[in-house]
């Protein structure tokens, strides 16, 4: 820019350029790279591979309701189901407070560190219908676990049914295994039904207890007992290390109650303090000792063939129940046959039939 004042006729009168303006766009500012599309082989030759970011974007597929996300993740399963089933599946729950993820981090070291595990940790959170929250909290408690190269954490998806999310996790395990992991943890963050989905997909369902609450004899539910291949009660350290024995051998006269299981193995019940890592090793001795006794007698492959054919129904009861609803006639008349009912012009048997009716006379 040419400044009048320069002109040699106003002599000693100088004006300087001046500082130029700086770009609107910062020139360190990098361009953003587009993630690059993977095709199903990719995937699966990454997973085989080990590739932990390629693994998590798999998992993220088979979560995601996206219909094309969908076609793509059940691919990847397909390709990656050659190369799953060699790992242990142990499912782990208990009450909140219980110490599952302070159980989880040193059960799982121990693995890492004295046994040459590598280990994936997955979670059921049937409170994700309610909050659309997730249990990633968890993953900050396992803090010594979750800067291990060996393992993978993964939380449950955030929102759908407690159904839906199951089947997601099962999904999950055979991506897992492909990844090479060799024990898989299936952890419950609560109690009801989510321990019936747990224990439909793993080998060992071990349930984790407190003593000195006040509450073991009315702790004992029958139907989470029932399910237990091993009961451990934890925090047996201090002045708890007598309540916590004597809650153990509580919860061993309750299982003389029960008829043997399927198995042929008698739940054991052990004591044992996550925080600090005491009596761990004698858990994962019963564990093994399980896994042996089971594999001998034929019931280790019977179970898991029993679960495959259960989750073959359980999607069938899903796809139907998510068309059933997702059918425009339905979705129209819906409203209407809940208001018949609810002004008790119908049953809600015979509302359920004409609704029922509508949907199957259209296919």
């Amino acid at each position: 820019m040419n400044h009048p004042e320069n002109d040699p006729q106003y002599a000693g009168l100088t004006v300087n350029e001046g500082v130029a303006s700086p770009p609107v766009i910062n020139p360190y500012l990098q361009a953003r790279k587009r993630r690059q599309t993977l095709s199903p082989a990719d995937y699966v030759e990454q997973i085989r591979k080990g590739n932990i970011t390629v693994l998590s974007q798999a998992v993220t597929l088979v979560e995601s309701q996206n219909g094309e996300h969908q076609t793509i993740a059940q691919e990847v399963i397909e390709k990656c189901l050659p190369y799953s089933g060699q790992s242990v599946r142990i499912g782990i729950t208990g009450v909140p407070g219980a110490g599952k993820s302070t159980s989880i981090d040193a059960f799982g070291m121990h693995l890492i560190e004295q046994r040459n595990k590598r280990l994936a940790v997955l979670a059921i959170d049937p409170s994700s219908e309610r909050s659309k929250g997730s249990i990633l909290g968890d993953k900050t408690r396992m803090e010594e676990l979750s800067r291990r190269k060996e393992a993978f954490i993964r939380p449950s998806p955030s929102a759908g049914s407690l159904g839906g999310v199951a089947r997601k996790t099962r999904e999950t395990i055979i991506l897992c295994e492909a990844a090479g992991f060799d024990t898989i943890f299936v952890e419950t963050v609560g109690v009801g039904q989510s321990e019936t989905a747990v224990h439909s997909m793993v080998d060992f369902f071990l349930l984790i207890q407190l003593a000195g609450t006040g509450d073991e004899l009315q702790g004992i539910k029958r139907g989470i007992m029932e399910m237990a291949d091993g009961i451990v009660v934890n925090k047996a350290d201090g002045e708890n290390i007598q309540r916590a024995q004597l809650a153990a051998a509580q919860y061993r006269n309750a299982l003389h109650l029960f008829p043997i299981p399927p198995s042929g193995w008698t739940p054991k019940v052990m004591t044992y303090s996550g925080y600090f890592k005491l009596g761990i090793r004698e858990i994962w001795d019963m564990v093994f000792e399980y896994i042996a006794f089971t594999k001998t007698n034929g019931y280790f492959d019977e179970r898991r063939n029993a679960q495959s054919k259960y989750w073959m129904y359980e999607s069938i009861n899903e796809q139907l129940r998510n068309r059933f609803y997702q059918s425009p006639a339905i979705t129209e008349i819906l409203p209407l046959k809940e208001q018949q009912v609810l002004r008790a012009e119908i049953s809600s048997f015979a509302a359920a039939k004409q609704l029922l009716d509508l949907y199957f006379n259209q296919q």
